[in-house]
């Protein structure tokens, strides 16, 4: 009946040849009482519809199209293992489920995981069997009872403002891999950029004993560096110091392929030597100061919604943003599939990792387990990719009401991230109130050119909205993390941030009005502009949703690329 879609290896970082990709045609249901299991749900064959995974069912590649609210969703197909698969360990892999998921094989429960943006593993070895297995997929998604992040999805029937159609279920990748009885489970990266070094700490799942675990590294099919250690219960750490360093920054991909073996598991991977640090204020990447000029991508598509319909369309969105002259993007209110981190990788675009803080109370004390245990498996999943640059968990977090505990939950939540990942910087919550972070950033909507250069001249005091309420203590790099927000479309019922310029050379001197005030702030280091495509209702973005640019990209990029005071 179709082709499958998003056929691509789905985790380009930690790559093994025995693999079923199981996206496609499944069996579809939509659950609007939740009551599914009471009801027989995991038994029903066939379900009353059909949907392609791993489109949302509210998208219309999905070919379901279903936007009002749904509670639950079912899921069923069946798959048969190949030969070679016979004595392997079985794992089941999702890219992402919204929200929490459960799955069956062969009626049997195989696991529950709640959170709608990590990605997660069920082993289900214990339950297939030979020949033909059945997959049963339940997801339960309620995002109103004020108890699950949910980013820029709508909470209301309509989208309106800036939220926007909602996803539900499965939204990325479905996926089968066999792996030897003892196999390496995950791989962390620590370069080294100055010296030349990669450290690696890997964890392994099984009995190690007496194995050995290997590395080889490789630059432009030359060998680099190679190095092998025993392991000693399920840790094993291995240091390549590579022949010839090639360092990896914005707009300079170099990458190192990187093959691991531990005794008949073979995985391929590759590395970057990046290191971040901060002189002052600025930011360092390898030792050289690099203006962030970031764009905000929220990450929608008219056709797949939180999905992007192909491998090309996440290559082509970065490709777009740095013809205009950006260097980077905020990831915002959403986690990136790792093929997106993947093509950042590849063409040398940093990234800010963010998570989909709203939908919930920071200051409630349930909510703090719900977000941070998902946050750091965020973390944990793309710590090793070379494009993410800093963290940011949540975003406009207020200091307006419960502040004893909001602010006691940002700083939980910095310290935590922290701990989890001590080579990159943290902001707490982006352009609200900080509670404790490595760089202080704000968020300025204001559409007036002469008030900008004045707000922001060399030697003016940090703008805070919020000042009432915080105390910048002039010792933090600084960030204006979003600005512009420019209204440009023909939409009467479009919204950008201010008035909108009456014609194309109204836009372009206001942009440029902005944009050169943060550029000459020798005190900046960097800006993030709002935003890259239009998304819905939000008509702001140097392109339109269909990702038509609505300026020549070469005349944005010329005001982008000017060298910023900080990078004298």
């Amino acid at each position: 009946m179709h082709s499958i879609p998003r056929p691509e290896y789905p985790r380009p970082q930690f790559v093994r040849p025995g693999w079923i990709n199981l996206n496609g045609c499944w069996q579809f249901e939509i659950d609007h009482g939740a009551s599914g299991r009471a009801r027989g749900l995991v038994e029903k064959t066939p379900l009353d519809q059909t949907i392609l995974v791993p489109f949302c069912p509210e998208s219309e590649l999905s070919g379901v199209g279903y936007k009002d609210f749904m509670a639950a969703v079912w899921y069923r197909r069946s798959f048969v293992l190949p030969e070679e698969a016979e004595g392997q360990r079985i794992l089941l892999h999702f890219g992402a489920v919204d929200y929490k998921c459960e799955a069956w094989v062969n009626g049997q429960s195989v696991g529950v995981h709640e959170g709608g943006y990590a990605s997660f593993t069920f082993e289900i070895t214990h339950a297939v069997k030979p020949g033909e297995n059945t997959l049963v997929i339940c997801a339960d998604d309620d995002q109103r009872h004020g108890f699950q992040p949910y980013g820029k999805q709508s909470n209301r029937y309509h989208s309106y403002g800036c939220s926007y159609t909602r996803t539900t279920g499965i939204w990325q990748t479905v996926w089968l891999e066999w792996v030897p009885q003892t196999y390496i489970q995950s791989v962390k990266y620590y370069p080294d950029a100055a010296n030349g070094t990669l450290y690696m700490d890997a964890l392994i799942s099984g009995n190690a004993c007496g194995m050995t675990l290997k590395a080889q590294a490789c630059f432009d099919g030359k060998l680099q560096a190679q190095a092998e250690c025993a392991v000693d219960g399920n840790h094993a750490k291995l240091t390549l110091k590579v022949q010839d360093i090639h360092l990896w920054t914005a707009g300079q991909p170099n990458l190192y392929d990187l093959t691991l073996t531990l005794g008949e598991d073979v995985l391929s991977s590759y590395f970057a030597l990046r290191t971040i640090s901060f002189d002052g204020k600025k930011c360092l990447i390898n030792g050289k100061p690099v203006f962030q000029r970031l764009i905000l991508d929220q990450g929608f598509y008219p056709d797949g919604i939180y999905t992007a319909p192909t491998d090309e369309a996440l290559k082509h969105d970065i490709e777009m943003s740095m013809a205009m002259g950006f260097n980077g993007a905020r990831l915002h209110q959403k986690v990136f599939e790792q093929r997106f981190l993947y093509w950042a990788d590849r063409l040398g675009y940093i990234c800010w990792g963010e998570m989909a803080s709203w939908g919930i109370e920071p200051a409630h004390p349930h909510t703090m387990n719900i977000f941070l245990r998902e946050w750091l498996e965020v973390v944990d999943r793309d710590f090793s990719a070379p494009c993410i640059v800093g963290w940011c968990p949540y975003n406009e977090v207020w200091k307006e009401s419960n502040e004893g505990l909001r602010e006691l939950t940002l700083q939980m939540t910095y310290r935590a991230t922290k701990a989890a990942d001590p080579t990159r910087p943290v902001i707490d919550t982006s352009g609200g109130f900080h509670a404790e972070t490595d760089i202080y950033d704000t968020h300025d909507y204001e559409q007036n050119t002469a008030v900008y250069a004045e707000r922001y001249k060399p030697g003016a005091a940090l703008y805070d909205r919020f000042e009432g309420r915080q105390h910048y203590d002039g010792r933090q790099p600084m960030f204006v993390s979003e600005y512009g927000g420019i209204r440009w479309t023909d939409d009467e019922s479009g919204w950008g941030y201010g008035e909108g310029p009456k014609t194309a050379e109204e836009f372009l001197s206001r942009y440029r009005g902005l944009t050169e005030a943060l550029l000459g702030n020798p005190e900046h280091m960097g800006f993030c502009y709002t935003q890259l495509t239009d998304v819905e209702q939000e008509q702001n973005g140097l392109y339109t949703y269909h990702r038509v640019a609505k300026f020549p990209p070469e005349v944005i990029a010329a005001i982008n690329r000017q060298k910023a005071a900080i990078e004298e």
